[in-house]
């Protein structure tokens, strides 16, 4: 059975930040869980904040992010295939693997070895990290970093692909900021009004996350280590290290 280390948890939680401070302190390389960042050219929207993967003036190694082209489709079954040729050639280079993302299909797709991709699934043996955040911080840290967005040019973003011939009909499918972006580039919504709904469309998208990973923990038997946002980076960084230990010990 194969050793994999997992950081899941709600946007805006700090996922992809502990991860990579993990991967720095463990000589590890990150592979994304996220359904979107998966796209080329859709990077503020999709958050993939890539100076993140920059820790102490070396550069984390990130794989199954910018792998397809904004405009296609891109499912789990491609990205679990991508994901067993990250593992294989992060494990074959004497690297730890940690999966690092908010997309719980992906993620339960792999830990729980599920085989409706007409193929048996490796079975790993995964210590699952949640990134436990209070509602209330988590929401102002989502209205925040919308703004902050905004600002760092995501309307202008949604336009290029839209002007480099992305259709408007896949860019609302994809969901969040790229359909109320859309929407209000299409003259559907009006500024504001694009604004407010996207704000609560991305605390309900929050919501289903931790309702996703509570019936992963209640319904579906996954353990999940909770570890609090609020507790100092190199503490969660300790805690983890030691439940690692523990768990190849018994390996």
């Amino acid at each position: 059975m194969k050793d994999l280390l997992v950081i899941l948890g709600p946007t805006a939680c700090g996922k992809t930040t502990f991860a990579a401070y993990l991967a720095y302190d463990m000589d590890g390389e990150i592979i994304s869980a996220d359904s979107r960042q998966v796209y080329r050219g859709m990077d503020i929207g999709t958050g993939k904040d890539l100076v993140d993967y920059h820790v102490k003036e070396k550069d984390i190694p990130y794989h199954l992010i910018d792998v397809a082209d904004a405009g296609t489709r891109y499912n789990v079954y491609e990205w679990r295939k991508g994901f067993l040729d990250a593992y294989a050639d992060i494990q074959g280079r004497g690297k730890l693997p940690i999966l690092c993302g908010g997309t719980g299909m992906y993620i339960e797709s792999v830990v729980k070895a599920y085989e409706f991709d007409e193929g048996k699934f490796p079975e790993f043996s995964s210590l699952i990290i949640g990134l436990d955040i209070s509602r209330d911080a988590r929401r102002e840290k989502i209205s925040r970093r919308l703004r902050a967005r905004l600002e760092e040019g995501m309307v202008e973003e949604v336009r290029g692909l839209i002007d480099r011939g992305v259709s408007t009909e896949r860019l609302i499918r994809y969901g969040l900021e790229y359909k109320y972006v859309t929407l209000y580039l299409l003259g559907q919504l009006q500024y504001e009004e694009m604004v407010s709904l996207l704000e609560i469309a991305i605390h309900q998208f929050a919501k289903r996350q931790m309702t996703w990973f509570r019936g992963m923990e209640e319904r579906r038997g996954i353990k999940i280590h909770w570890l609090s946002v609020d507790t100092p980076v190199e503490e969660r960084i300790e805690k983890v290290k030691e439940l690692w230990q523990k768990q190849t010990a018994l390996a």
